[in-house]
């Protein structure tokens, strides 16, 4: 048994290959720092190569898939979707632990699994009478393919939502948010859905045209530039310093027995007159809004002076875990303080600060050395993308035209 090179089977191998080798180290790296994402997104790599073997052994003159394995399972089919889901969840989620729970995700393709391991334990004689006069005929093989078309679109959208809760959720726990915004994975879910789209769209061409084996291989092409993306990004992927512990389900205040209690769920603003707010953290008003308790906005003047005096804002790894502990509070209730009191989430309240520490520094001569860079990190800020977009944010200016308005002594 020898294997054809040749520009349609070449391709295929090298992205085969490349999925296997990407599996392997991250697998020994998962086990070696003990991260269950490194695990799964080897599996998802693994899934990737399953998916491209038949074309690559069929262009490379191997026909086993057909003679000896003819209706056995060839790919990860039903579980590759939740598999990317997972991927997604344990990168959110350092302490993630598969339960009994999660296992109804695989039933699926438990099911299809039985079936043809089932089915081919009779022999090649009755798999071809199987498949020709009830898998066609009672039309099973094309409720399989429609089965995974849905499956695939309905774990999109978990993926999807479960990504945008994440990023909502990172803003209200990180100053800094960079490192952990994970936008790699949404490039990856978008080029996977193309993948498959495109996918879907060669196969209702070969239906529709009656292509041929060697006319058929474009998808499978695809599927290998999305094997490199995804082994070579995924690997280089920067994990964060902190172990996260995100879940979309997360506590509330009222699951704080010492929480105070505020009068809706919605972070509301209150009427506050501008002398009693500090210069540099304004608190706009609301009409509409119902005043905040005599105790929330005791809790919210404490932050404002602590932030005042003290500049925890200054350490760019800054989280809601570790103010609160700076004040005493208790991290769920801090982030309401913040919303209601503020109208801002966490990340906004601290990089608000920063941005003003930024222009009275500018004003320093003693700073002129320095870049507009090298003074936001001093700020607080850890990387030049965060300060622009926030200075942008909150003053309506780049720095350099901010810069420009300051008139010299």
């Amino acid at each position: 048994m020898s294997f054809y090179f040749s520009a349609y089977s070449s391709p295929l191998l090298f992205g085969f290959v490349q999925a296997w080798v990407y599996a392997v180290l991250l697998w020994l790296r998962g086990r070696r720092e003990e991260r269950l994402s490194d695990v799964l997104l080897g599996w998802v790599l693994v899934g990737m190569a399953f998916n491209i073997w038949e074309y690559m052994l069929g262009f490379g003159g191997i026909e086993i898939l057909w003679r000896e394995l003819e209706f056995f399972p060839r790919t990860l089919g039903y579980l590759f979707p939740p598999l990317c889901y997972f991927y997604l969840k344990t990168q959110f989620n350092a302490d993630f632990q598969f339960t009994r729970r999660d296992l109804w995700h695989a039933v699926p393709f438990l099911v299809q699994v039985i079936y043809r391991v089932s089915i081919f334990a009779m022999g090649t004689d009755f798999v071809r009478w199987w498949e020709a006069n009830m898998h066609e005929p009672y039309y099973i093989g094309t409720f399989e393919f429609w089965f995974g078309v849905l499956q695939d679109f309905f774990y999109l959208y978990l993926s999807l939502r479960l990504y945008r809760h994440y990023r909502e959720w990172i803003k209200h726990q990180f100053s800094e948010t960079e490192t952990i915004s994970f936008r790699w994975f949404r490039n990856f879910i978008i080029a996977l859905t193309v993948v498959t789209v495109f996918g879907f769209l060669m196969d209702g061409l070969s239906f529709t045209l009656q292509l041929n084996f060697w006319q058929d291989w474009w998808d499978e092409l695809a599927e290998v530039v999305l094997i490199y993306y995804v082994s070579i990004n995924g690997y280089a992927q920067v994990q964060p310093g902190r172990r996260l512990a995100f879940a979309s389900a997360g506590a509330t205040v009222s699951d704080i027995p010492d929480a105070v209690s505020i009068r809706t769920a919605t972070p509301v603003l209150a009427e506050v007159s501008s002398a009693e707010a500090p210069a540099h953290q304004p608190i706009p008003s609301v009409a509409s809004s119902p005043p905040l308790s005599d105790e929330l906005v005791s809790l919210r003047d404490k932050l404002l002076d602590y932030m005042t005096t003290e500049k925890p804002y200054l350490d760019a790894d800054l989280s809601l875990t570790d103010l609160a502990r700076h004040v005493h509070l208790n991290p769920v209730l801090l982030s309401q303080v913040i919303n209601a009191g503020t109208g801002k989430n966490f990340n906004d309240f601290v990089n608000e600060y920063r941005v003003d520490e930024f222009k009275r520094q500018l004003h320093n001569p003693a700073n002129a050395h320095l870049s507009f860079l090298g003074l936001a990190l001093d700020c607080g800020f850890n990387s030049k993308a965060t300060f622009n977009r926030a200075f942008k944010k909150f003053t309506g200016q780049s720095p350099k035209e901010f810069a420009e308005t300051i008139k010299p002594a």
